[in-house]
């Protein structure tokens, strides 16, 4: 008899379809920071915004360790609503500088993290058990 394997809730859901709640979840924290905006407190504005950068870093390599060949795009759709604030500049919500600086590093670290959740997922996959 084979050895009973437990699988992943996340692994039944396909890789597009956890970038896209984690882009409905930063869809949320957005709505924090345009509220956080209009009240003008710089430390609430930077604190949400690390903790956006964090949540999807940790989220892109959640997804790409349990579907690693979802490297590719996961970092894309989990970052949308940012890279089209960033180039579009639709919603202008927050004109501070280090708000940027922050959400850019946390597309950064969401690319890694995803590198690195991928590599880590491709070994789990391929190691003998």
């Amino acid at each position: 008899m084979g050895k009973k394997t437990l699988k992943s809730h996340l692994a039944e859901i396909p890789a597009w379809g956890l970038s896209g709640i984690t882009l409905i979840v930063e869809l949320i924290f957005f709505f924090i920071l345009d509220d956080a905006t209009s009240s003008r407190n710089s430390t609430s504005l930077i604190i949400i915004a690390i903790i956006l950068a964090i949540f999807i870093a940790i989220a892109c390599f959640i997804i790409c360790r349990t579907h690693p060949k979802s490297v590719w795009y996961t970092p894309l759709i989990c970052n949308a609503l940012i890279l089209s604030s960033a180039i579009f500049a639709i919603p202008y919500w927050t004109p501070l500088l280090w708000i940027w600086i922050i959400l850019g590093s946390g597309f950064v670290f969401s690319v890694i993290g995803a590198i690195v959740g991928a590599r880590i997922g491709r070994r789990i996959m391929t190691s003998p058990e």
